[in-house]
């Protein structure tokens, strides 16, 4: 399908890309990688044309349809979430709206004879085939199926694009390129902003994705899920292998120890070769002999051992202080946001959350539901809107914060960064650490600004070394680190002797570091013992017990209810042939039941009315964003709207529970 060819890509005296050759079959899924700044993102540029070689080309069949989703992106706005989806299908509604325009235009002409009519039909035709091709399903249903997998609520659909963060818009662009149905899909980091689940859904999407595709992400699980091939960039040279990540790390390892082998063996010969013709160069009874090696050597094709970029992180954390045995402790702690209009916006409510000494914890969910929040409270950034949170005795933290580009000065030296706060002896080993973090020689001297992600998300992990923390919060460390270093970050964050809370949508990072996981859902938090893997398997667990409690209700038989003792409650016909003993007991039952169904019907009266002052709320919120005013708040309006759908969401899942008690 699409060849690269001789492919060059030089900035001035540096070469990144250096006489590349591949070349991209239909139905190939590659995975393109390398270390941070090898040319993964060039090259994907280069494929779609938003960017010319220095030398060589890149030949794309034509007519190829090509879905690019850069890192960066501009997002649209002014339509909603659902209507910018859409958008994907304007050459179908294009269609159909000129198929409409035939159809009518056929309808009003009599003249069946002539040439013109005769071309309308073939042109009518036309369309009907095209769009018999390539729509198989209605382009709605299509698009809200799409958006709610990448993780959008359905109610969420008609909210405002700009309403909504970066990464979130981001989901809307994958959403966009994914409906398009393209030939080739490139994908430059997708899962950056992706939950959990999201990622899942979009492993699913890739796996039965028939065109082709070249991912570049720093995700290990994504990639040998979703891969058949694996094309690495190191140095400017490509080395390519026909199997996914974690084979291809295992072939490259032998390949790179055959050739060692091959090359050693060599040089010894070579060693031999020479040091026989140095022996006897003088010797005239030799002298053929010399000059048949002398010959050998010159038409020798030398084995060359490919270079390697071994440069790598090298992290270890000072050794924690003892603190206190609880380390962070939460009791019916409602988090949110203060609001100059009115209530609070409350993130998520009753959360009871307990971090040991030594725990290493994750803190997982939806983007929105909280996560970063309780990082923030945890920092003292944000007071508690209810309940308690406080930290442990002798608690001191080292927090990496997720919004990187706002915390670093971008006008300071990456020397400056860690000068500027370092303290003590530390100040004179500041050119180690950061050299740890591979900023070495005139490295240190570069501006902030102009560092790539994952530079400054290295220059945000070194600031961590300039203090003996025994609380590490970690929001979203890996989000631009290469793989090689996310795996040194692992290493160092497993032989912490601290305590550790960190927030990551990377499964594979998790796996084997946290031994206890928070779920923030729907507004509330809840806790699971177990590494990642097993809140994995236990998620699914509870999706199909949610149900199997739904199914009795469906039958329109109430299920049989249970008595104090835990025992099936026995119908009034069978009762009398009880003997009177057992009568009495059950009357004692139904009377203890009985003052226990009043206080369930007081509650649910009253979650009835709060349901039903929320739902008029948000009718009043509804109304306001379809015509907005010149006082009005989008952005805290749809907040509010969000809000009061979670907690009126809790409401109605009491109210339902409730009920079927009555």
């Amino acid at each position: 399908m699409i060849s690269i060819n001789s492919l060059t890509v030089a900035y001035g005296g540096f070469t990144l890309l250096d006489n590349i050759n591949f070349h991209i079959s239909e139905n190939d899924k590659i995975g393109l990688v390398g270390k941070n700044g090898a040319g993964k993102s060039t090259l994907l540029k280069l494929i779609c044309g938003e960017q010319s070689p220095t030398s060589g080309k890149v030949e794309v069949p034509g007519g190829m349809n090509i879905g690019y989703l850069p890192q960066i992106m501009q997002h649209h706005r002014g339509r909603s979430v659902l209507d910018e989806a859409l958008t994907a299908f304007a050459s179908v509604f294009a269609m159909e709206e000129e198929l409409n325009q035939v159809s009518q235009e056929l309808a009003e002409r009599t003249d069946y004879e002539s040439e013109s009519y005769s071309n309308l039909i073939i042109r009518m035709n036309e369309l009907s085939d095209q769009l018999a091709i390539v729509r198989s399903d209605d382009p709605q249903v299509l698009a809200e199926r799409t958006l709610t997998g990448l993780g959008f609520k359905k109610e969420e659909l008609s909210r405002p694009t700009e309403t909504f963060s970066q990464g979130w818009n981001m989901r809307i662009e994958l959403a966009k390129i994914l409906l398009g149905a393209p030939d080739i899909l490139l994908l430059d980091e997708p899962t950056n902003h992706l939950d959990i689940e999201s990622i899942e859904w979009l492993e699913a999407y890739l796996k039965d994705y028939r065109g082709s595709l070249v991912l570049i992400s720093h995700d290990r699980k994504f990639l040998d899920n979703v891969t058949n091939r694996t094309v690495e960039i190191m140095l400017g040279h490509i080395h390519d292998y026909k199997v996914p990540y974690s084979q291809y790390q295992v072939l490259r390892a032998e390949r790179i120890g055959q050739q060692r082998a091959a090359y050693e063996n060599q040089q010894r010969m070579i060693e031999k070769t020479e040091e026989f013709i140095e022996k006897f160069r003088y010797k005239p009874t030799k002298s053929n002999q010399v000059q048949s090696r002398v010959k050998a050597l010159e038409r020798l094709e030398r084995i060359e051992v490919d270079i390697e970029d071994k440069a790598a992180m090298s992290v270890k954390f000072p050794p924690a202080p003892r603190s206190g045995d609880i380390v962070f402790k939460a009791t019916d702690l409602q988090a949110g946001y203060p609001s100059a209009k009115g209530s609070p916006k409350i993130v998520f409510s009753d959360a009871q959350i307990e971090v040991k000494r030594g725990e290493k914890v994750a803190l997982v969910g939806r983007n929105g539901e909280g996560k970063t929040t309780l990082m923030r409270i945890i920092m003292r950034e944000l007071d508690p809107l209810g309940g308690e949170a406080r930290t442990g005795h002798n608690v001191s933290i080292g927090y990496y914060a997720q919004n990187q580009e706002d915390v670093l000065d971008k006008q300071d030296t990456v020397f400056g960064t860690l000068d500027r706060i370092a303290v003590g002896d530390i100040r004179t080993k500041l050119r180690d650490i950061l050299a740890a973090f591979l900023f070495k020689g005139e490295d240190i001297d570069k501006k902030v600004a102009v560092l790539s992600g994952g530079e400054r998300a290295r220059l945000a992990m070194a600031k961590l070394m300039l203090n003996p923390y025994n609380l590490l919060a970690l929001d979203e460390p890996t989000n631009h680190m290469d793989i090689l270093s996310k795996d040194i970050l692992k290493q160092a964050l497993q032989r912490y002797d601290g305590t550790l809370i960190i927030v990551s949508h990377d499964r594979d990072f998790l796996d084997g570091l946290v031994d206890k996981v928070y779920e923030f859902r729907d507004g509330r938090v809840k806790e699971h013992l177990g590494g990642i893997e097993e809140f994995l398997r236990s998620r699914k667990i509870e999706s199909l017990r949610e149900l199997e409690r739904k199914a009795p209700a469906a039958t329109g038989k109430p299920a049989p209810s249970e008595n104090a003792k835990g025992k099936t409650a026995i119908g009034s016909g069978e009762a009398g042939s009880k003997d009177k003993s057992e009568g009495r007991q059950q009357q004692e039952t139904r009377k203890f039941l009985s003052k226990e169904q009043r206080k369930i019907k007081n509650r649910v009266d009253w979650l009835e009315k709060e349901i039903a002052k929320l739902e008029n709320a948000q009718k009043d919120i509804e109304a306001r964003l379809q015509a907005p005013g010149p006082q009005d708040d989008i952005l805290d309006l749809t907040r509010q709207y969000l809000e009061n759908k979670r907690e009126n969401d809790a409401l109605t899942a009491e109210w339902l529970e409730l009920s079927e008690k009555l």
